[in-house]
C-alpha cells in the first residue's frame, strides 16, 4: 500500500532512540498516524512540528498497519507560533480539534479550513474568527450540525440572531423575543452573511454558541471538558497552569 498527500501537522511523540510517530491531517486521507525514521534528528525534527504543512508520502505492507512516511517542509508556521503566546494556544486548540475526527477518513473542506487559520494565527483577530467558523464546520463534520437555514419556530430566513440550544436550529428576533434569555445569539458572520463584521462581542458570541454544543455533544459524552487552551486563545493570554501537549505526552505546539 502506497500514496502520496499533503497534511497539516497535529502532533508527533517519540519512538525509540530516533523515529517519532506522527500525526497529521491529511487532505484526502483524513486524520492518519505513521512512523517517520529519524524523525527526532536535527534535520527532520524541525519539520515536524505541529503547525507545519508538509509533503507526504506514506507506506505499508497491508492498508491497516501504522506505515511509513516520508516528509518534506511545504510550509513552515510552527517558529512564528512559538513566539506567540496566543498563536501557540490557538494552534493548540486546532490540534485538539483535528484530534476529534475518526482516523483515515478523508474531511477535505476541513482540511482547507484548517489551514487557513494556521496561516493566520499571528493575526489574533482574523484567526478567531475563523476557528469559530472552524468549530462550525467541525460540529457538522462530525455529525452535530447546526440548522442555520431557517427559523424553526417560523421558516423565516431573515434577522436570524438566536439558536436554540435544545434543537440547535435558528430562530429569529421576532419569534425568540419571548425567550430570548434562554437563547444562544446568533452573530451574522457565522452564517457567513455579505457584509458581516467580527468584532470583539461577536466573537466572543460565536465562541459561547460554538462552545456549548461542543461541550454538550462531542467532549461530555466522551467524559471530557474543553482544553482551557480554547478559552485563553479567545482572552488573548495563556490558559494558568496548562502545559502544551497531550495527556499521552505527545506534544502539539
Amino acid at each position: 500500500m502506497e500514496w502520496r498527500d499533503e497534511g497539516l501537522v497535529i502532533g508527533t511523540r517519540r519512538h525509540g532512540e530516533a523515529a517519532a510517530i506522527l500525526e497529521v491531517l491529511t487532505r484526502a486521507h483524513g486524520r492518519h498516524l505513521g512512523l517517520v525514521r529519524n524523525g527526532r534528528s536535527r534535520t527532520m525534527a524541525p519539520a515536524l512540528q505541529p503547525g507545519n504543512t508538509l509533503a507526504l508520502g506514506w507506506r505499508a505492507r497491508l492498508d491497516e498497519h501504522l506505515g511509513v512516511f516520508s516528509a518534506e517542509p511545504l510550509r513552515a508556521r510552527a517558529a512564528a507560533a512559538l513566539a506567540d503566546v496566543t498563536a501557540l494556544d490557538g494552534l493548540n486548540w486546532l490540534c485538539a480539534l483535528l484530534r476529534l475526527l475518526p482516523e483515515r477518513d478523508p474531511h477535505p473542506e476541513l482540511y482547507d479550513a484548517a489551514g487557513l487559520v494556521a496561516d493566520h494565527l499571528g493575526d489574533a483577530a482574523t484567526a478567531r474568527a475563523l476557528m469559530a467558523r472552524l468549530e462550525l464546520q467541525m460540529l457538522g463534520e462530525l455529525g452535530y450540525g447546526l440548522d442555520l437555514s431557517a427559523c424553526a419556530a417560523t421558516g423565516a430566513v431573515e434577522e436570524l440572531v438566536y439558536v436554540s440550544p435544545k434543537s440547535g436550529r435558528a430562530v429569529s428576533r421576532a419569534a425568540g423575543a419571548p425567550w430570548a434569555d434562554r437563547l444562544l445569539a446568533l452573530p451574522a458572520f457565522l452564517r457567513g452573511e455579505a457584509g458581516a463584521s467580527a468584532d470583539a462581542a461577536q466573537i466572543a458570541q460565536a465562541f459561547a454558541l460554538t462552545g456549548y454544543f461542543l461541550e454538550r455533544d462531542v467532549f461530555g459524552p466522551r467524559g471530557q471538558r474543553i482544553p482551557d487552551g480554547r478559552a485563553a486563545f479567545l482572552r488573548g493570554r495563556p490558559a494558568r497552569g496548562e502545559v502544551s501537549g497531550r495527556p499521552d505526552g505527545t506534544r502539539c505546539g
